[in-house]
């Protein structure tokens, strides 16, 4: 399978995931339900753009970056404590998928990280002005 479609397939899993890990923290009043999500929604249109419209351009690889790590920061912040130990989340049936969503995610990220770090040093970067005049 080519790394552009390795990349593609985890940064949208990382979208899937993120998006029902902050369904869950809404749900369990860990995030509050109001103005505040629509920065997550701009966050997540600008991390689909940077996946689908931008792939295989530098930008792209550094918005998938950026978005991949803070994917992984969500599992971390959440095993530290919140949440997680005693709270509202460990006393409920729904810890399960709680626990799963944060470990799977904490995958996909990490997969995606590694994936577009290595497409971003493996570009060029300058281009030579022979190459831009040329073209």
């Amino acid at each position: 399978m080519k790394q552009t479609a390795m990349l593609t397939t985890a940064s949208l899993l990382n979208i899937l995931l993120m998006t029902l890990h902050l369904t869950s923290d809404i749900l369990f009043k860990m995030a509050p339900a109001g103005l505040p999500i629509l920065f997550a929604v701009i966050f997540f249109v600008v991390l689909l753009c940077g996946t689908l419209l931008l792939a295989g351009r530098r930008a792209g690889y550094i918005i998938i970056f950026l978005g991949s790590a803070f994917g992984l920061v969500m599992p971390i912040l959440h095993m530290r404590g919140r949440g997680m130990i005693g709270g509202e989340i460990a006393n409920s049936g729904h810890a399960f998928f709680f626990v799963f969503i944060l470990l799977t995610l904490s995958i996909t990220a990490s997969f995606a990280t590694i994936l577009s770090a290595r497409a971003l040093l493996s570009l060029p970067w300058r281009r030579s002005r022979r190459a831009s005049a040329a073209a």
